[in-house]
């Protein structure tokens, strides 16, 4: 009998440079993973995010794509396999965040967001339910913005209702196969995407919605990615609001 307990498990996280995905990269990467960190175009902080995870003993590489093409996301689940010998986990964190009123909406923008949200997280979670190994966990990434129904927030909290739908059904649709399937719905969380164009007493007023009274920091969210990529194998099919206790 071949002893498995020393083969390394192997994460994709996407949109790993930076904000969420990098610091559940670096958490993954701590957790003993090797980890391939996708990014969509900043290869400087991604090339850091390696150096960082290399430095600490850890292993990662980094690998350019577009979430929503197909093509490029095969290339990183081969270079996945090619380098590590296949995968165990998928971490769909990237995103794209466009905030306006429904009458107000740009339908340009509206679709580009819609393109890499939710035909990114189809063609990610589609590769994922090919190529990881049973026993595996595929963590989509939705928003407690869903629930909390916030003005200006419509077209995005639209595309992260398609997420949550979409991961309770593939959950289970992989039935028979030990592969759980999850999605982390973060309250608001400093991170660039929630910061930026938010003026101080709008981020103080969100800070202090949840009973814990401040913002969540990516190192809250990235405990919840290593709890359902690990220990929590009997949570599946499950929306996670990971928001501070915001109602």
């Amino acid at each position: 009998m071949t002893s498995t307990e020393n083969i390394t498990r192997v994460a994709i996280i996407t949109g790993g440079s930076r904000g969420i995905g990098r610091e559940a990269a670096e958490r993954l990467a701590a957790d003993g993973f090797a980890v391939v960190i996708n990014y969509a175009g900043n290869k400087v902080a991604a090339d850091e995010a390696v150096t960082t995870i290399t430095g600490n003993g850890g292993q990662a590489i980094a690998v350019r794509g577009d979430v929503a093409d197909e093509n490029d996301m095969t290339a990183v689940f081969d270079a996945a396999r090619n380098t590590y010998g296949g995968v165990d986990v998928v971490v769909h964190a990237a995103g794209t965040m466009y905030l306006a009123p429904v009458v107000d909406i740009d339908l340009d923008a509206l679709d580009r967001m819609h393109r890499t949200n939710i035909r990114g997280t189809f063609v990610v979670d589609q590769l994922a339910a090919k190529q990881v190994r049973d026993g595996g966990a595929i963590i989509n990434f939705s928003t407690s913005i869903v629930g909390l129904a916030i003005p200006s927030y419509a077209a995005y909290a639209a595309t992260k209702g398609a997420v949550e739908a979409m991961t309770l059904i593939l959950a289970r649709e992989l039935r028979g196969r030990g592969i759980t399937v999850n999605a982390v719905a973060p309250g608001p969380t400093a991170t660039a995407l929630f910061l930026d164009g938010k003026d101080e007493e709008t981020i103080a007023r969100m800070a202090a919605q949840p009973p814990l009274e401040r913002l969540g920091k990516p190192e809250d969210i990235a405990a919840v990615v290593s709890f359902l990529a690990g220990p929590a194998h009997w949570i599946n099919g499950q929306v996670i609001r990971a928001n501070g206790g915001i109602i």
